[in-house]
């Protein structure tokens, strides 16, 4: 009987080992088969950055069909300042700038020995690029002779993951856009360095706001559409995904806002609205519902409150909210209108429009 014991309590415990062996193995092996489906994972969402830069490259093409007739099309690369991380460079670390494209439109009809005013163009978006979408608005600034240098700073969609992640809202990216000015200036006799603007609406607003209060000797004028203003008041009033997934990221500043006020704070043109020296306007909707028009008042008081001299007008309820000024409906047009004439006060296009009608007539090809 002891010895069926000892040998029944054997098998169990070889039984035993085997299955334990078995259960481990079959955990290494679910294991495993999560790290292959998160990396299947991580390489299906890479691939939207692949579709990015075919569409770019679509967009690219559509730019030469939409404003082709009136305007030189180029997009030059150049390079801004290095990510404040040393381990987003490439080779010397803390040293390497970052690459990036920027657009150029030149008026066809223009005089090579003369010289032009020139408007630096920021495109909008967390995670935005210059595309198609500012179509009309270019054909509208061609016809008045402005050259447009439209940058896209680090950051932008259509240029592969690593630029994507390379973003610095409110931080490197003004730098970026400044020295797509100082490019131009540069390399382009016929820019009148005294006769440059900024312009942009929402981000574009924003680098453009931000700009303007650190280089006021650089520029003449400069328009803010719907800029964001306070990036911890933003944050308060958008959804928890939208600040964890841009802003709290890893490779961007890696903190909410609640962990580091003060960073938050440096990115915003409300905290250096004291700084202002050149002329702006600036436009918000009552039914934005991208930047809140409580944002951008915010912005308008903390001006006022350090007396500084700028122009400002808060619409009422127009139709397209965020977008209401960049739109084909009359009242998009209207203010369009009133801007460019906010411009020609300070940088003199040689061809201003007249009336309405000629802006027409050069947004939208009919005669």
């Amino acid at each position: 009987m002891k010895q069926l014991f000892t040998t029944c309590l054997a098998v169990c415990m070889a039984i035993a080992a085997l299955c334990f062996q078995s259960d481990a193995n079959a955990q290494a092996a679910n294991e495993q088969m999560i790290r292959n489906q998160e990396k299947i994972l991580e390489q299906i969402g890479d691939l939207r950055y692949r579709f990015d830069v075919l569409e770019k490259a679509v967009d690219d093409i559509m730019w030469h069909q939409a404003v082709g007739d009136v305007a030189y099309i180029d997009k030059l690369f150049m390079a801004g300042p290095p990510p404040r991380d040393a381990e987003k460079s490439t080779t010397l670390l803390g040293s390497n700038p970052i690459k990036f494209w920027t657009y150029v439109f030149i008026p066809k009809d223009i005089d090579p020995a003369k010289k032009y005013p020139l408007l630096v163009f920021s495109h909008g978006g967390v995670h935005g690029d210059f595309n198609t979408y500012y179509t009309h608005i270019i054909r509208e600034l061609m016809a008045q002779q402005y050259i447009v240098v439209a940058p896209e700073y680090r950051g932008s969609t259509g240029y592969g993951k690593r630029h994507h992640q390379l973003i610095d809202y409110g931080g490197l990216e003004n730098d970026d856009v400044h020295e797509s000015m100082l490019m131009m200036l540069g390399n382009y006799d016929i820019v009148d360095r005294r006769r440059v603007g900024l312009i942009g609406w929402s981000h574009g607003g924003m680098i453009s706001l931000m700009n303007a209060f650190e280089h006021p000797e650089a520029y003449q004028a400069v328009f803010a559409g719907v800029p964001v203003s306070d990036l911890v008041a933003r944050m308060g009033y958008k959804r928890p995904a939208y600040e964890m997934d841009w802003f709290a990221a890893d490779h961007h500043i890696g903190q909410a806002v609640h962990e580091n006020i003060e960073e938050y704070r440096r990115r915003s043109p409300v905290t250096h609205a004291h700084k202002l020296n050149v002329p702006l306007l600036i436009h918000t909707n009552t039914i934005d519902e991208d930047v809140h028009v409580l944002e951008v008042q915010n912005l308008i008081n903390t001006l006022k409150a350090h007396n500084r001299q700028f122009e400002y007008r808060i619409y009422e309820d127009i139709p397209g909210g965020h977008s209401f000024d960049r739109m084909d409906h009359r009242m998009g047009r209207d203010i369009r209108f009133e801007i460019y004439k906010f411009f020609e006060q300070h940088l003199s296009p040689p061809r201003p429009f007249r009336n309405i009608k000629e802006m027409e007539r050069a947004a939208y090809r009919y005669r």
